[in-house]
């Protein structure tokens, strides 16, 4: 399954039932089924090129006219390149746009710092009326996107993953909601939060402690804004050990909010988080290779939390 593919397949999908759907993209040629998107809606498909803050403005205009748009390219060009008129056009003014951030974290790991987007949750979320998604895999991500194709209430932040990403929510004993964390699975020992494609590490981690006899929760917290604080809490309090692990910077990340949430509600758990570092990791290789070096690994994770 491939996250980008799923996303476009999905919205073209909405697209066909709803006129008022718009994708404006940033010089990405359409592919696979982006290009059904532009073949069969031509007029409702705009590519404005190397000109992200048009597209975010753009969207702002179609939005004022009652249009549901979607603005999409590279997560760095979509949310960092035009900051203030995501913030002026879209937060300020409140309006149903998703930005669509594809290949986030550090998926692009051999185009290096610029297309690495490491602080796109504290910066998304630190927008007023802004709410941030980021679903953990292709069938989360078809969720997700109808979401975003119908609500009304005001901007989204949308994290997308690029290639490859497995299925884990085909099993999951809780349904997705907007703006509820949901268990992929129930133990009740060990729990690990997570979010977008480093859910497969998370899910690694959890057998890898299953097979050492711990009973393991994995909880998928695809909304990071408006963050389940009551959720949370109840993960906190109902289990030893809780594990976050997010393909994002230190600060202003999941890990740094349930911080918070255990000190206001006392958790006694022992809590260990997994972040990228805060730093701009200057190395050559695979995403795995990447992340790694930020510290982020199965063998790593396992070494530090039992």
């Amino acid at each position: 399954q491939i996250m980008r593919n799923m996303f476009s397949k999905t919205l073209f999908e909405c697209a066909s039932e709803n006129p008022e759907i718009y994708i404006v993209v940033a010089d990405i040629s359409p592919a696979g089924p982006m290009m059904d998107f532009q073949t069969n809606h031509p007029e409702r498909f705009i590519n404005v090129g190397v000109a992200e803050q048009t597209m975010i403005g753009m969207c702002a205009g179609l939005a004022l006219k009652g249009c549901q748009p979607f603005a999409y390219t590279i997560a760095t060009f979509t949310l960092y390149r035009p900051f203030e008129m995501v913030r002026d056009d879209l937060g300020y003014q409140n309006l149903p746009v998703t930005i669509v951030g594809m290949g986030a974290g550090v998926i692009y790991s051999t185009l290096g710092g610029t297309h690495h987007t490491m602080e796109d949750i504290a910066v998304a979320s630190a927008i007023p009326n802004m709410r941030v998604l980021a679903p953990c895999d292709p069938l989360e991500l078809v969720e997700a996107t109808k979401y975003c194709a119908y609500q009304k209430e005001g901007p989204v932040y949308l994290r997308i993953g690029k290639a490859g990403e497995p299925n884990f929510t085909d099993k999951a004993s809780e349904p997705f909601e907007f703006g509820k964390i949901r268990f992929i699975r129930e133990g009740t020992d060990v729990c690990i939060l997570s979010y977008g494609p480093i859910m497969a590490k998370a899910m690694a981690v959890a057998d890898a402690l299953e097979v050492d006899g711990k009973s393991v929760s994995v909880i998928s917290a695809h909304t990071l804004k408006p963050l389940d604080r009551p959720g949370i809490k109840a993960a906190l309090l109902g289990h030893q050990q809780v594990i976050v692990i997010e393909e994002h910077v230190p600060e202003g990340g999941l890990s740094s909010r349930v911080k918070q949430i255990a000190w206001d509600i006392k958790a006694t758990c022992r809590l260990d988080t997994f972040t990228l570092k805060d730093e701009f990791i200057h190395n050559y290789g695979s995403t795995d290779d990447l992340l790694a070096a930020h510290g982020i690994s199965v063998p790593l994770i396992l070494e530090q939390v039992s």
